[in-house]
């Protein structure tokens, strides 16, 4: 089958489009012809490489995935080939505390398609049988694959995190992001006040029409002021926030008095400052949260079919072409997500 590897860590150029043996599937597995995978910055870092984060070469990248199913383990019933399914991205045993608690993400083996094990850049994928579920009502295999990793976390880190109220007020960073678009959706849904931020003023534009209240932008000012003024001198209730190091500070200031602040990533960087009596004199949270459970995105994709949330895709680039969206996805030109389409 034609594929996407990286044999290597480096830049797009590390991409190659090859020949590599079609999975092999077991009696629990199901082999899917990957028809869509979109990009997450997880990918970027893998191709980087992670410190402490080894990875077998070669490799191939992509956690959103889409397809058909083209075979089946002779153990799996809920799917049958032709079936038109999408893929939850985290694998976990299914055996262990956490797995049977409904708690997948918290398992000790969790891993992600494209990271831990061969992910959606190629033309076939194996999964377990358990992570295969059907794409709901008229999606697209493109807007299917622009679903699950991104609308899964902002799903986990507004409710399972942050408990967010439909009475409360929420300020989502960078909302030209996969997650960030999703974010911004879901906190509409849920009835809560939304200000977004944004690096230009076309994704300012953007974050508007998909439902955002106010609009900020995040380049090279203190937006803290700006909250501050937009909520009556009050702050937000839940600062949304995955930029990390560029954005930390003013996020956390953002905040009103016993706000939270739920963070999934840093792509600006890891380290970051806090001051610790700010933090406790005004009774702040800080929260972490990755991934989800397998039981939210079914939460998430009954909305999809209800036609109240929708896939936001920036542009649809052939696999062979992959190089060219990691530099899009890289220099942040993309609202929304890129996706890379397999015929």
């Amino acid at each position: 089958m034609k594929a996407i590897t990286i044999s290597e860590h480096g830049g797009p150029e590390v991409l190659r489009y090859t020949d590599i043996p079609e999975p092999k599937i077991g009696a629990h597995e199901v082999l899917v012809r990957v028809r869509a995978c979109a990009l997450n910055h997880l990918d970027l870092w893998i191709r980087k490489g992670l410190p402490g984060r080894p990875i077998p070469f070669p490799h191939i990248p992509g956690s959103d995935i889409s397809g058909e199913v083209a075979r089946v383990g002779e153990s799996v019933s809920n799917v049958h080939v032709g079936d038109k399914v999408l893929l939850a991205p985290g694998i976990s045993c299914g055996q262990c505390e956490q797995c049977i608690a409904g708690r997948d993400s918290f398992c000790k083996d969790y891993t992600l398609f494209g990271s831990g094990v061969h992910g959606g850049y190629a033309e076939f994928v194996k999964s377990p049988a358990v992570n295969v579920i059907p794409i709901p009502g008229n999606l697209s295999f493109e807007e299917a694959a622009a679903i699950p990793l991104v609308f899964l976390t902002a799903w986990h880190m507004l409710f399972n995190r942050a408990q967010l109220r439909p009475s409360e007020e929420i300020l989502v960073i960078a909302a030209g992001s996969g997650v960030g678009s999703a974010a911004i959706q879901i906190a509409k849904v849920t009835g809560a006040r939304v200000i977004a931020t944004a690096g230009s003023a076309p994704k300012l534009a953007k974050a508007k029409e998909l439902g955002a209240d106010e609009v900020l932008s995040h380049t090279g000012v203190e937006f803290a002021r700006e909250v501050k003024r937009l909520t009556n001198g009050r702050g937000v209730d839940v600062v949304f926030e995955h930029v990390g190091a560029a954005t930390w500070e003013q996020s956390v200031y953002s905040l009103s008095v016993g706000g939270r602040l739920v963070t999934c990533g840093a792509t600006t960087g890891f380290e970051s400052k806090i001051n610790i009596a700010y933090l406790f004199a005004r009774q702040l949270s800080i929260l972490g949260s990755f991934m989800g459970y397998k039981s939210e995105l079914f939460s998430v994709l009954d909305l999809f079919k209800r036609g109240s949330l929708k896939p936001v895709i920036d542009c649809v680039i052939p696999l062979e072409r992959a190089a060219e969206a990691h530099k899009r996805l890289e220099n942040r030109e993309q609202f929304g997500k890129v996706v890379l389409r397999v015929d």
